[in-house]
């Protein structure tokens, strides 16, 4: 039985997204990574898989930044109410959604398309940061820094509401790990929310086993289905260089599989996203290959 789950077809979706981010590049994430031999390293597992393609995402040059507490909300919000009704259909189709990004505002849309099938959805965000600002909180005004607020309800109608229902997800269903860089206003949601984060101080103390040990009760406690949205910037500079946001002291190459065959073992996964990859900002697609290699351990990939 839980062979044939994990054998679920596999729908890839790419979002070359960079409208939530300051740093130009991460638009190329979603083809760095299929270059690294994502679709290989999935059908070597034994996997279905289509690749359904690239969304198409305007260029800032385009466009006008708009508001500078929320640039290019207008082609943000277009773009995520596309992705949430592709994704939408892939979960109606009975395939396992794998989205590749681009800049980590596309968890917005891909949290709307499959909370729709999960209404009592558990969440795995993984990252360096909160991604828990507002309009209001935000030093920067780049919506990749609002994805998480946005799917518990805070921040812009146009955002709040894409998909046509808010919120999509409760504070009691979430998990960050990796955190090391939170603004004042997220530390204050945090706190408000009851959010449960894992520092890396917390995963330097606990260790990443009984890190995830306590973040699988958590989000299957009373979840119909899990996210695991990961932001390649969660992992450490060293292991990880092409990404816009490095932070030090982040979690190790090591330490990341770990986590991911944990969640793989317990499989609980009902869809996952890669974001943040920026080849422009990269040596040779390393950290492409790295996100290729964690996505091998997140769909049950072993040593042995």
């Amino acid at each position: 039985m839980q062979k044939e789950k994990q054998r679920k077809p596999i729908s890839i979706v790419g979002v070359p997204m960079d409208l939530g981010a300051d740093r130009r590049g991460v638009d190329m994430g979603p083809s760095a990574i299929r270059y690294a031999s994502l679709q290989e390293k999935l059908t070597s597992l034994g996997y279905d898989v289509e690749d359904l393609g690239n969304l198409q995402v305007p260029t800032p040059e385009s466009y006008d930044v708009g508001q500078q507490q929320l640039k290019y909300l207008r082609e943000v919000h277009a773009v995520s109410e596309e992705l949430a009704q592709t994704l939408d259909r892939v979960v109606a189709a009975g395939r396992f959604p794998l989205i590749l990004g681009g800049d980590h505002s596309i968890a917005i849309g891909t949290i709307a398309g499959v909370a729709r099938h999960h209404r009592q959805m558990g969440l795995i965000w993984f990252d360096a940061h909160g991604d828990l600002n507002t309009a209001e909180t935000t030093p920067s005004g780049n919506i990749h820094g609002m994805p998480l607020a946005v799917s518990l309800g805070y921040g812009h109608p146009d955002l709040v509401h894409i998909g046509g229902y808010a919120p999509k997800i409760r504070p009691e269903n979430i998990v960050i790990i990796g955190a090391r860089q939170l603004d004042e206003g997220e530390r204050k949601l945090i706190r408000e929310q009851g959010i449960r984060v894992f520092t890396m101080h917390d995963i330097d103390r606990l260790g990443m086993g009984n890190v995830m040990e306590e973040t699988l009760q958590i989000v299957t406690d009373g979840t119909d289905g899990v996210h695991l949205s990961l932001d390649l910037d969660g992992l450490d500079p060293n292991d990880a260089p092409g990404v816009g946001t490095p932070v030090a002291g982040g979690i190790t190459y090591r330490e990341s599989h770990l986590a991911l065959e944990l969640l793989a073992e317990a499989d609980i996964l009902t869809s996952a996203e890669f974001v943040e990859v920026n080849p422009i900002l990269d040596t040779g697609n390393r950290t492409a290959k790295v996100a290729v290699a964690l996505i091998g351990s997140v769909f049950g990939e072993k040593v042995l």
